[in-house]
């Protein structure tokens, strides 16, 4: 299966988060492909230990990787990173708006945490589309964006609603933006929405260092996100080793019937459909 045409030796991949867990892995796989690769995230000395991390896992080791410092939640700060990629790299490929925190909270409480988890989440891809999209399509070659939303922005399971509102935002842009693209006059850029299933990363793990049995590595994530992107996928849903793609696609149309049906809101979590899903999910 060949690899989308924006994958190509020489040319540039940016990654936000790039420093650790998802976003580090598509470095290493990028510069794996002969690819240049600007990676931002917040703490210098990370950004730096993932860049020896990346060089180390290069065969030859002559990859070139710049390291940015950046608040994607601060627009300056990603036009900022655009500039930098530019003036190394002369155009990017990739652009990839990976970065992410948690936990949020509730419908009324965490105020503060509502703000960061916003502000990352969501305000850091709009930061991201709004500074590089027009640069990209403008370079007349092959590109990709990646937007890595989440599966909680598509069935919204109660518990962190701050998190679930920042990856909905996520998935209504990532879709509006391929629409917009693709009826743009000679765009050769192209969208994708990565929904990582139970993934083993700092942020998920919670302190813990052994990753559990149902979880994928960010590297089966990524060897996901080349096979559906090099099909032209837009959806590129991951399963993991404790749900299947059947099961999460039997989710989200029941998460789509709560309004169609009329049901209560998260019917899936309600006690009266309980054994309605259940039913559902042996059809």
């Amino acid at each position: 299966m060949a690899n989308h045409p924006a994958l190509q030796a020489g040319r540039a991949a940016v990654i936000t988060g790039g420093a650790s867990g998802i976003g580090l892995a598509a470095a290493k796989r990028f510069a794996g492909l002969g690819m240049k690769i600007a990676i931002a995230d917040l703490d210098p000395s990370a950004l730096d230990a993932a860049a020896a991390v990346i060089d180390e896992a290069t065969p030859g080791g002559d990859v070139q990787v710049i390291t940015v410092p950046c608040d994607v939640s601060r627009m300056e700060e990603v036009q900022a990173l655009r500039e930098r990629a530019y003036d190394a790299f002369g155009d990017v490929a990739v652009l990839m708006n990976n970065a992410g925190t948690a936990p949020g909270g509730g419908p009324f409480d965490h105020y503060d945490r509502w703000q960061r988890v916003i502000g990352v989440n969501l305000w850091g891809v709009i930061n991201g589309v709004h500074a590089f999209t027009p640069a990209m399509i403008g370079q007349g070659t092959d590109a990709m964006i990646v937007n890595t939303g989440s599966k909680q922005g598509i069935t919204c399971p109660p518990g962190d609603t701050a998190y679930n509102v920042s990856k909905a935002g996520v998935k209504v842009l990532t879709e509006g933006l391929q629409h917009e693209l693709r009826n743009t006059e000679g765009c050769r850029v192209s969208a994708h929405l990565l929904v990582p299933g139970w993934t083993h990363t700092a942020m998920t793990a919670g302190g813990a260092t052994e990753k559990p049995d149902g979880a994928w590595w960010p590297d089966q994530v990524i060897d996901l996100l080349l096979e559906a992107s090099g099909k032209g996928d837009f959806y590129i849903i991951c399963p993991d080793n404790d749900v299947t793609r059947e099961v999460d696609a039997k989710r989200i149309v029941w998460a789509a019937g709560d309004i169609a049906e009329n049901r209560v809101p998260l019917s899936r979590w309600h006690p009266d459909y309980k054994e309605a899903f259940a039913d559902y999910l042996k059809r």
